[in-house]
């Protein structure tokens, strides 16, 4: 996995009404020293949230507007900025393996480098996070 891919995660939570699981598309935004990576949920559900200006940290959804990214992705996109644990690498792997994430798709450099920007300075990013994207940004620059 590799910063700026777009997965789908086929059994990502399961619905509070009928417990049926329930697929979400997530983005890979960095790679943590003992292996795990960096994600955020995307969403198409605006509920507040703006496309202008597409970096937004004010409440209550901390969001990037991502535009339309094409592809599976056919809607107005936004990645949710909020707080997500690390995932395992070698989990995902085997998710992978197993068909429950999907590739999806991959930002281009130029759309990618602004969205670490305004990822790392997020309220919920924690400092080993925007380590990572920092670093990521500095290596891409």
């Amino acid at each position: 996995m590799t910063p700026g891919e777009i997965f789908r995660h086929e059994a990502f939570y399961a619905d509070e009404g009928s417990g049926e699981l329930r697929r979400k598309y997530f983005v890979v935004l960095g790679i943590l020293n003992g292996g795990d990576i960096v994600i955020r949920l995307l969403t198409s559900r605006a509920h507040g949230r703006p496309e202008d200006p597409k970096c937004f940290h004010g409440h209550p959804y901390p969001s990037y507007f991502l535009g339309v990214p094409g592809g599976e992705l056919g809607t107005k996109t936004w990645v949710d900025l909020r707080y997500l644990d690390d995932v395992d690498a070698l989990d995902v792997q085997r998710e992978i393996q197993r068909n429950i994430v999907k590739a999806s798709g991959v930002l281009e450099r130029l759309a990618l480098m602004p969205l670490l920007d305004c990822a790392a300075a997020a309220e919920d990013t924690t400092q080993r996070q925007e380590r990572a994207m920092r670093d990521l940004l500095a290596a891409m620059r």
